[in-house]
């Protein structure tokens, strides 16, 4: 009969012991010295007069140590956290619109300071609950920041607290805000189109009544006027959605008999829907159909084929802007600033090669 195999040992895992916070009065007893030298080397005190050799001694302590000062200790007691807040109705999930973040995290990175970012979903009581929770943990300032340039009325728990707003503006501009040029954008894109030669241009304008698109037709009405041409209202397609309304939008312009030989579309989506029209009525792009767009989504303008000539909006330079006029380092007045969207010429824009019929 087969010996019957002996059972493994058993074994009882090592308990993992957490090891106790390191204390300031830990750095002091290993470095020789007081806890108030300690304090006074980690606070950087310069008019305290302490040896080099001590405060080197005190910098051994803390490496080996591993020493990590309480920072909401140090922030009541200094009154400054280097923590800044950054509250977002929807652009932490937008990747285009990211960029935003992007350029307020350069600027804080630069200047030493932590952004805790927190995105509501649109929710009011959420951004309640986040702007409670920064300004218990201490911020020097708030961004409020917003996907869509909009009015925004400020909280009340934000009174006499530093704010900045991003891509929004309070009506009575009390704060400082930084918001893109819509209008100049918009007045660009048509000058682009009129000094091709276009003077039949039609209006994509899938972004319904939102305030860029009424601020980026504004422009490219004062392109037109100042061109000598007259606006025709039926040249503007108003079809709210995103690429579905870009191609319902094109195909109401590009079926009329003297359809125009250039599209200015409100966004970049937009331009997608309306390339997708263009092709299903047999029209090539820039020969037959010259088409700009607006935003500069990298991901569709430059991959659509061909390559989409668009106006820039300003995210990066706005998160950082923002950012540096909230730690004062390039202050702004109260009220709107206005950035500027370049022109970022592409392949979609050609000269008419036929007069409108």
């Amino acid at each position: 009969m087969p010996a019957t195999p002996t059972p493994p040992p058993t074994t009882t895992p090592q308990t993992r012991i957490r090891p106790a916070r390191v204390t300031m009065q830990d750095v002091a007893r290993a470095a020789q010295v007081s806890q108030t030298t300690v304090s006074f080397v980690l606070n950087d005190r310069a008019q305290a007069s302490i040896p080099q050799e001590t405060r080197d001694r005190i910098w051994q302590a803390v490496t080996t140590l591993g020493y990590r000062p309480n920072a909401m200790a140090r922030a009541l007691r200094q009154g400054t956290s280097n923590l800044i807040g950054f509250v977002t109705d929807e652009i932490a999930t937008t990747p285009f619109a990211g960029q935003i973040v992007r350029g307020a995290q350069d600027v804080a990175w630069q200047h030493r300071r932590i952004l805790m970012m927190i995105n509501t979903d649109h929710q009011s009581d959420l951004e309640q609950e986040a702007l409670g929770a920064l300004l218990q943990h201490q911020v020097d300032g708030i961004i409020l920041a917003a996907m869509a340039h909009k009015a925004v009325t400020l909280p009340p728990l934000l009174e006499g607290f530093p704010v900045v707003l991003v891509n929004a503006y309070s009506e009575d501009d009390r704060v400082p805000a930084v918001v893109p040029d819509e209008r100049r954008g918009g007045l660009e894109a048509t000058a682009h189109l009129l000094a091709r030669g276009h003077r039949h241009i039609g209006v994509v304008d899938n972004l319904d009544a939102s305030m860029a698109a009424t601020l980026r037709i504004d422009g490219h009405l004062q392109a037109l006027t100042d061109a000598g041409i007259t606006p025709d209202p039926t040249l503007i397609a108003r079809v709210n959605g995103w690429q579905e309304a870009g191609f319902d939008g094109a195909m109401q312009l590009l079926r009329r008999p003297d359809r125009p030989t250039a599209l200015f579309c409100l966004n970049d989506r937009g331009a997608m829907g309306a390339y997708e029209a263009a092709r299903e009525l047999g029209l090539h792009i820039p020969e037959d159909l010259s088409i700009i767009g607006f935003d500069n989504q990298e991901v569709i303008a430059a991959h659509l084929r061909p390559t989409l000539t668009t106006m820039q909006l300003p995210h990066h330079e706005m998160g950082r802007r923002g950012t540096l006029a909230l730690l004062g380092t390039e202050p702004l007045p109260r009220g709107r600033t206005l950035l500027h969207c370049p022109l970022v010429e592409r392949a979609s824009v050609a000269r008419p090669t036929a007069p409108r019929r």
